[in-house]
């Protein structure tokens, strides 16, 4: 080929991939002042149609939610000793909350006490609350609409199992859920063992169905609710392949490039690799792509720059802490190029993602837990897709 030709060819690359604009953000903090911060939830508490964020911070007493757009700050009630995790339910119009608390990696030191959470006329007033259930080491509270009906129930991953002590953690560890309304606890199944840190809520045969993925020191398993009301289980990998208690997944998440699906995890617990896993062949390949993280701890999958492809959300809490989006640099997502967003004033422990502003960009929210705060991260990317 001539040199002519060649710049030709070059140009018409160019044309047909052109290079994706840098992912820009506006940076905003919500609080200073939530000591432990553990988990944010984005959710519309009182109905106006913007997401608000609840923060749960393992630190405080009391439980507390910004209201958007100003993001004025209410308390929803205390006190809660060691709070862990929460799940925002509509069973009604009023919104209650599923809250666990008294936590501890130690069985023999954590209660688990779950409570139910109740909104009155106004939610920016106090709830009430009540205690349903205790299970030790109560850690994951999700929802999930297992029967495909719209009305989701509560799943509630334990750490581990109620024997189980460290370092090994050994032990079978249960997963169970509740009916709103009815707290009634149910076993979903006890086969995964040793920690049980992240669990992922995802429809993953298009049926209508939730199903439930979790990860775990067993690597990556992915439980569904079979039509005689039992419950299967199914291994999707084995997460890093270091000796017990270095091994398996933590967190997990899932995407999509363009019509081929991937997940996300961050391995081994509290671990400093983010994997990548695609389906070939029936085998889900493992492919590492970050493996600098320091007490890794949140992992999310969004379009972030509309071009129909998810980018990876992770972020650690040690050293400071650091927050950062992966891009997949081709289709098969075999390259991810890494963005910084954050790095040592936010010790991610947790995001979510949602158009808080209204401008149709997924927008990212993350509270801090040794940094005790919220920030805001309000997505400007140029040019977006229009209609």
């Amino acid at each position: 080929m001539n040199l002519t030709l060649w710049i030709l060819a070059a140009m018409i690359v160019a044309q047909a991939s052109p290079e994706k604009p840098k992912l820009q953000f506006d940076e905003r903090t919500i609080a200073a002042d939530l000591k432990g911060g553990y988990q944010v939830v984005a959710e519309d508490l009182n109905r106006d149609g913007r997401p608000d964020l609840v923060a749960l911070a393992s630190d405080m007493p009391e439980l507390v939610w910004f209201e958007n757009p100003h993001w004025t700050r209410h308390v929803i009630a205390t006190p809660f000793p060691r709070m862990i995790n929460l799940a925002v339910v509509f069973s009604g119009p009023r919104p209650a909350i599923v809250l666990a608390g008294g936590f501890s990696n130690e069985a023999r030191r954590s209660p688990g006490t779950i409570w139910a959470l109740e909104a009155g006329e106004d939610p920016r007033r106090p709830w009430t609350a009540r205690e349903i259930d205790r299970v030790p080491t109560a850690h994951r509270l999700r929802l999930a609409d297992i029967a495909g009906d719209g009305k989701p129930v509560i799943v509630n991953a334990p750490l581990t199992g109620p024997d189980a002590s460290g370092p090994d953690y050994r032990g079978h560890t249960p997963l169970l859920y509740y009916r709103p309304g009815e707290w009634q606890r149910r076993l979903i199944g006890d086969e995964n063992e040793g920690v049980v840190h992240g669990i992922h809520v995802i429809d993953w045969d298009g049926d209508g169905h939730d199903e439930i993925l979790t990860a775990s020191f067993v690597g990556i398993h992915l439980y569904k609710l079979l039509g005689d009301g039992r419950w299967s289980r199914m291994e999707i990998a084995r997460g890093d392949p270091a000796p017990w208690p270095k091994c398996g997944a933590s967190d997990v998440a899932a995407g999509r490039l363009g019509s081929r699906r991937f997940l996300c995890a961050i391995e081994p617990w509290h671990g400093h690799q983010i994997a990548v896993y695609h389906e070939e062949k029936g085998v889900w390949e493992r492919r590492v792509i970050e493996d600098s993280f320091v007490d890794g701890h949140t992992i999310q999958a969004a379009d972030l720059n509309g071009d129909g492809r998810d980018e990876i959300i992770g972020g650690y809490r040690g050293a400071g802490g650091g927050l950062f989006v992966y891009t997949a640099e081709d289709d098969r997502g075999t390259r991810w190029s890494r963005q910084t967003i954050e790095k040592g004033t936010v010790a991610a422990a947790s995001c979510a993602v949602a158009d808080f502003n209204g401008d149709g960009r997924p927008d990212i929210a993350c509270i801090g837990s040794a940094s005790a705060n919220l920030k805001l991260y309000e997505n400007r990317t140029e040019p977006w897709p229009r209609e």
